[in-house]
């Protein structure tokens, strides 16, 4: 199989508020259509970030005269936006994504395809460096995989269990090895360690078990 990771920036709805809101989205492209010269696009993005941050993304968002559909759900948010130009435009079906596609705070998204086709993938990414900026590619490589993502919304977390396990990836701490530690991760939480740790590990137990069930 045929992997690729990338990254790239460009005019998009999402990502320009994802730098000016400071929010960062996982995003799960559903499909799109090609209708009177405009490109329709769905998708469902998990969003990540201060709940204020959040709030202020989705109501501009709303406000964006190509949204066509949107609906909120905790930090579920599914879209659907039209475009004249649009980069997922040049997906082909004979391609997968092996994860969502990570944007993040500087509005870069952050993509990770594969094909048995590599020449599949090198017309994408010729494709798509037309219509974007900063465009940087990591790596294209055969490697043989074992797991790919399935969307699923994630478990139902309080608003500090999910603020907890954010901060934690956010930084580093799931990392090889570690970027941070526990006791850092409750200082920059503003409380005990023993608090933060009971928050990050019922989110844990929450997550773990469900994602790992999805993989038997």
């Amino acid at each position: 199989m045929w992997v690729a990771k990338f990254s790239y920036t460009h005019d998009c709805i999402l990502g320009n508020r994802c730098k000016k809101f400071n929010v960062i989205l996982q995003t799960i492209y559903l499909g799109h259509e090609i209708k009177n010269k405009r490109i329709y696009v769905s998708g469902f993005h998990h969003l990540s970030g201060k709940k204020e941050d959040i709030k202020k993304f989705v109501n501009s968002l709303k406000k964006e005269k190509t949204i066509t559909k949107i609906e909120l759900n905790n930090n579920a948010l599914f879209t659907t936006d039209w475009t004249k130009d649009k980069p997922s435009e040049f997906f082909n079906p004979n391609m997968f994504m092996i994860k969502p596609v990570l944007i993040d705070e500087k509005g870069y998204e952050h993509w990770e395809l594969a094909s048995f086709d590599r020449k599949l993938i090198n017309k994408f990414l010729e494709d798509i460096q037309t219509h974007v900026l900063g465009f940087e590619l990591y790596s294209i490589r055969q490697e043989k995989l074992d797991d790919i993502y399935f969307p699923k919304v994630m478990p139902a977390l309080t608003n500090l269990q999910k603020k907890a396990i954010e901060l934690a990836i956010r930084e580093g701490y799931y990392n090889v090895p570690k970027d941070t530690s526990l006791r850092k991760l409750a200082k920059r939480f503003g409380c005990a360690l023993a608090t933060y740790q009971k928050h990050l590990q019922i989110a844990e137990r929450k997550i773990i078990p469900d994602a790992i069930s999805h993989t038997n």
